[in-house]
């Protein structure tokens, strides 16, 4: 009988100890989250960011969005990292480019947008992808969209169509709706580094006829012409994109 008494008051101090470790270890437990672990909404890692801000337009890895191709060595050689960084903070006002900046009504932190930036620029960046090329200067005003459509049916029309409507190699690029949706420096933007993810050339073209800064002006002027007003945007008058 006192064996048995013994025997339950041990098991019972043994219980209690038991508990005592596993109170202490739960921390450890296999699938607990760490309470160290970087909060998502704080974190600077740029896959998670890309993956959860820009992905949704400028497609998975950079690439196939329905957005510009960031993943794309000439445009990042083409854009200044400051411009880049200004048209996350601010957005482009009157396109789908929205603001991101928290004090912009966004919900990125300045640290968070650094990280975006310096992500692509150390990631897709490649300066000798150019091949000793000298890029037509980012930003510029607007030519003559008389000399525009010349540049267009010698450069693009083989593609887009006779009259940008689109054809069997690219799409309608004066189409209201896509031209409500993308700003002039935008145009000139594409227009100078392409979109190579989806065959479209960059400004050397195919066939090694590479454009002037005044004839993507001019061609970029040419396509402006077409954009139709939408009530409630912005007239273009800054550069984004």
């Amino acid at each position: 009988m006192r064996r048995r008494v013994s025997y339950r008051a041990g098991s019972s101090t043994l219980l209690v100890l038991l508990l005592g470790f596993v109170a202490l270890g739960c921390d450890s437990l296999p699938g607990k989250p760490k309470g160290d672990l970087e909060d998502p909404a704080q974190s600077t890692a740029f896959e998670l960011l890309y993956a959860t801000h820009c992905a949704g337009c400028h497609g998975e890895n950079g690439k196939l969005g329905p957005a510009l191709s960031l993943h794309d060595p000439v445009y990042l050689a083409l854009v200044p990292p400051e411009r880049l960084r200004a048209v996350i903070e601010g957005g482009v006002p009157g396109t789908a480019m929205s603001a991101f900046a928290k004090e912009r009504g966004g919900s990125l932190a300045s640290k968070q947008i650094d990280a975006l930036v310096q992500g692509m620029m150390t990631r897709w960046a490649d300066p000798q992808s150019l091949g000793g090329a000298v890029l037509p200067p980012y930003a510029a005003p607007l030519g003559d969209p008389e000399r525009g459509a010349r540049v267009y049916a010698a450069a693009c029309a083989s593609c887009h169509g006779a009259e940008g409507r689109g054809g069997e190699k690219g799409h309608d690029i004066v189409d209201p709706s896509y031209l409500a949706l993308v700003s002039d420096q935008g145009l000139r933007s594409v227009v100078i580094a392409g979109r190579t993810d989806l065959g479209m050339p960059d400004w050397r073209g195919n066939a090694g006829s590479t454009l002037t800064s005044q004839q993507v002006s001019d061609v970029v002027a040419w396509m402006a012409v077409h954009r139709a007003p939408v009530v409630g945007r912005p007239v273009f008058g800054k550069p984004g994109g």
